[in-house]
C-alpha cells in the first residue's frame, strides 16, 4: 500500500493568504491537544521543552489531532540530532528548535533534518512512523520534502545574528521567542519593554527582507495585533494551560470570591 504524509507547515504558509493564527498545547494530554485540534485554529505548537512530554505522549498527540484541519509543530527541548532524529522518525514532520543563537547552529539543524549525503539523520525509516513504516514511496529520496524547520531567535545574540540566521540554506522560517528574549537582554518577564519590542520588529523586518516567513509568540492581545500589523507570518496566541488556568480562577473568583 502507498501512502502519502500530510502536507507541511511550509506548505500551508505558502498558501495562506493572511497570517496563521495557534496556540501552545503543553499539557501533555491527547484528549486536550484532540480538543484544541478542533478549535478552529490554523496551527498547535506542541511543547517539549517546558512541557511534560515524551516521546510516547508526542505520538499519542499527533494522532490525536491527525485528521483535523491544523498543522502540529513540534518543539523539542534542545536541538540535539539524535533528539531531532527520534522526533521525525516518530511523524513529527513540522520542527520548532529552541534557542538557536548563530549561522552554525542553524546549519547543524538543517544537517540534522537531511539524510546523508547532504545531511546526518540516521536511517531508520523501515521501522518508522515518518515513513509510515516504508508505505511513503520512494521516502528516504523525498524526506526532506516532508519536513520543514523553524529556529527560535530568543537571545540578544541571536537577534545580532539573525540576518545570516535567516540566510541559512534549508531553513523554512523563524521564530522569536520574546520571553528568554526580554531574559537575555536584562529586563526578565518584561516582554513589552521598549527595547525587546524593538528587537522584535528588528527580527521581522529581516526575516521579511530574506523572503523568510516569521512567527512569533504574544498573548498579549494588542502587542499581539502590532506584530501582526508589523508583518508576523505566524503567531501563537495563547496556551491549553493558560486558559485553563485563568479560566478555572475565574470560576473560583464568580462562585466563591475573595477568600480569608
Amino acid at each position: 500500500m502507498s501512502l502519502r504524509v500530510d502536507p507541511t507547515f511550509r506548505e500551508a504558509l505558502a498558501a495562506a493568504r493572511r497570517p496563521l493564527i495557534g496556540m501552545w498545547v503543553c499539557s501533555g494530554s491527547p484528549l486536550v491537544a484532540e480538543i484544541c485540534a478542533g478549535s478552529g485554529l490554523d496551527w498547535l505548537l506542541v511543547d517539549a521543552e517546558h512541557s511534560p512530554n515524551g516521546l510516547e505522549s508526542l505520538l499519542a498527540q499527533l494522532q490525536a489531532v491527525h485528521g483535523y484541519p491544523v498543522t502540529p509543530l513540534v518543539r523539542p527541548p534542545v536541538g540535539d540530532p539524535v533528539v531531532i532524529k527520534q522526533y521525525l522518525d516518530l511523524g513529527v514532520q513540522n520542527l520548532l528548535i529552541p534557542m538557536v543563537d548563530t549561522a552554525e547552529q542553524a546549519a547543524a539543524m538543517v544537517s540534522a533534518v537531511e539524510y546523508p549525503p547532504r545531511g546526518i539523520r540516521g536511517v531508520g525509516s523501515a521501522l518508522a512512523r515518518g515513513s509510515r513504516w516504508n508505505r511513503v514511496p520512494d521516502y528516504l529520496r523525498t524526506a526532506r520534502e516532508t519536513i520543514s524547520l523553524y529556529l527560535q531567535i530568543e537571545s540578544a545574540e541571536a537577534v545580532g545574528n539573525v540576518e545570516a540566521i535567516v540566510s541559512t540554506p534549508g531553513v523554512d522560517g523563524v521564530f522569536i521567542g520574546p520571553s528568554d528574549l526580554a531574559a537575555s537582554m536584562g529586563v526578565l518577564g518584561e516582554q513589552d519593554h521598549p527595547e525587546v519590542v524593538a528587537a522584535v520588529e528588528h527580527c521581522l523586518r529581516v526575516a521579511a527582507a530574506a523572503g523568510v516567513k516569521v512567527g512569533l509568540n504574544s498573548f498579549a492581545p494588542a502587542l499581539a495585533q502590532r506584530y501582526l500589523t508589523a508583518g508576523a507570518d505566524f503567531i501563537l496566541v495563547g496556551a491549553d494551560v493558560q486558559l485553563l488556568a485563568r479560566g478555572s480562577e475565574r470560576l473560583a473568583a464568580e462562585f466563591i470570591g475573595e477568600t480569608s
